[in-house]
């Protein structure tokens, strides 16, 4: 109803500015009660009504962590050694209660690393909080503080997916620490995606003014619902410039389940297919009226993709009826789902048929086991962290589970570091001895030797380093 109503709020609007007389407020009467637009003839031109039900449930979350910063060898000598420093980082940012007994949605990387959390409600009390689930893919963690027998004031989670481009929305946060501060909007966008098509970036784009302190705050719909997480915003200087980001309540309201169903992290399906945007010479080349759906670049041996028919080659045009254009969309549309549940998937054959398509969803396979270690030793890797990559570890990595197998390197310290690893590269041969997985590399580094060849795959190149 209010979408249809747009033009006609829009005329209202403008009408004081043209000059029309107002009637005017006869003194000691008490000003008309404003109430949420529904009709033409109920339009108050305020947002009072909804920010009056959402913002009781917006918190502002506070975190600190003590860092530890080395000194510059150079500068030690004149500052008595290379003492390492503390110091004390803090975030701000917000928060949603979504249950009454103080469970509380945010960003991620507003508590990431952090030593201490404390959620300051809309009356100004202070709370410690602890962390339930932290999922650091999707951005977005939960917390909760202890309420005892009281009943917090919540905001539900929308995850209709009714958002539409043109809807009137609000952010509630804490911007710069300023306090608690709603600003309005419209969305802009949706399915906006950042980043590579291995995460679950999949926004809804708003011009609400978003500022530093409003990560984790809620984005309102004018049920005053949360239908987004703001996240992130596109700036040059750190401050709103109108290009905002909401993480998609549907997203958010999994990981929240996952949360109060006493796991600390969240299982997500996999489709098994490794899929890449198609362009407009890629269209045409397919027979495509114009670029749509994303193509099966290729197919885990096996995978639910595989069971369900699925080959190099085909195009995916939707999934559970929603347009898939870019890998972002399916992964996202894949990562609301369930383990064990079904996913339908519209698909063009290569063959040019289309066919709707079951795939079965299962959590990626483990195999093999992750085995993550960090290498010790008299050795050039000494330091680095690595790992055995299979599409489970991938997942957890943010990898790309189709980059290849064998060791990957996940981190990189010590001698490692002098050696020009990276995170990514995969290990292939030691002094010629080829490396299938962790065990077999430590054995290799374990044997004496007076100088090291190492062979390292980087982006699918394949670099040999000496080591005297």
């Amino acid at each position: 109803m209010l979408r249809r109503l747009l033009p006609l709020l829009a005329a209202l609007i403008l009408t004081p500015a043209c000059g029309r007389p107002q009637p005017a407020q006869p003194a000691g009467l008490p000003a008309p009660a404003r109430i949420a637009p529904t009709d033409a003839a109920t339009v108050r031109l305020s947002f009072a009504p909804v920010v009056r039900k959402a913002a009781p449930a917006v918190v502002n979350v506070y975190s600190r962590r003590l860092v530890r910063t080395q000194v510059d060898p150079f500068w030690g000598l004149f500052m008595g050694g290379a003492i390492p420093r503390e110091r004390v980082e803090q975030s701000l940012g917000s928060g949603s209660i979504v249950r009454a007994d103080g469970v509380i949605l945010t960003n991620h990387h507003v508590i990431a690393g952090a030593q201490e959390i404390m959620v300051v409600t809309a009356d100004r009390r202070e709370w410690p909080a602890k962390v339930l689930l932290d999922d650091p893919r999707a951005d977005l963690a939960v917390l909760q503080v202890s309420a005892g027998a009281e009943r917090l004031p919540t905001i539900a989670i929308d995850d209709s997916a009714d958002v539409q481009i043109g809807d009137l929305v609000l952010a509630i946060g804490d911007p710069f620490g300023v306090g608690q501060t709603v600003t309005n909007g419209i969305v802009s966008a949706l399915a906006r995606s950042q980043g590579d098509g291995n995460n679950f970036s999949f926004f809804i784009q708003t011009d609400a003014a978003i500022n530093p302190g409003n990560s984790g705050g809620p984005l309102v719909d004018m049920n005053g619902d949360l239908i987004g997480v703001n996240t992130a915003i596109v700036s040059s200087s750190g401050g709103s410039t109108g290009v905002g980001f909401a993480i998609p309540a549907a997203l958010a309201k999994q990981v929240v389940a996952t949360a109060l169903g006493g796991a600390h992290s969240v299982v997500r399906p996999w489709l098994g297919a490794k899929t890449q945007a198609i362009t407009g010479e890629m269209a045409r080349s397919l027979g495509l009226a114009a670029p749509r759906g994303v193509l099966v670049a290729d197919v885990w041996a096996g995978g639910p993709a595989d069971r369900a028919g699925l080959a190099q080659g085909d195009v995916i045009l939707q999934v559970d009826g929603q347009p898939a254009d870019e890998p972002a969309a399916v992964n996202y549309r894949i990562a609301t789902h369930a383990p064990g549940t079904a996913a339908s998937l519209q698909v063009r054959k290569a063959r040019g048929a289309e066919q709707t398509v079951q795939v079965r969803l299962e959590p990626p396979p483990d195999q093999p086991p992750k085995d993550e270690r960090t290498i010790e030793g008299n050795n050039p890797l000494n330091g680095a962290t690595v790992a055995n990559l299979s599409p489970a570890a991938a997942s957890d990595l943010g990898l790309d589970p189709f980059a290849g197998r064998g060791v990957i390197v996940t981190n990189v310290g010590g001698y490692a570091a002098n050696l020009g690893l990276q995170a990514g590269d995969f290990i292939r041969q030691i002094n010629g001895r080829r490396i299938d997985d962790t065990r077999s590399l430590v054995q290799a580094l374990a044997q004496p030797a007076s100088g090291w060849s190492i062979v390292i795959e980087r982006n699918g190149q394949v670099i040999t380093a000496q080591v005297g």
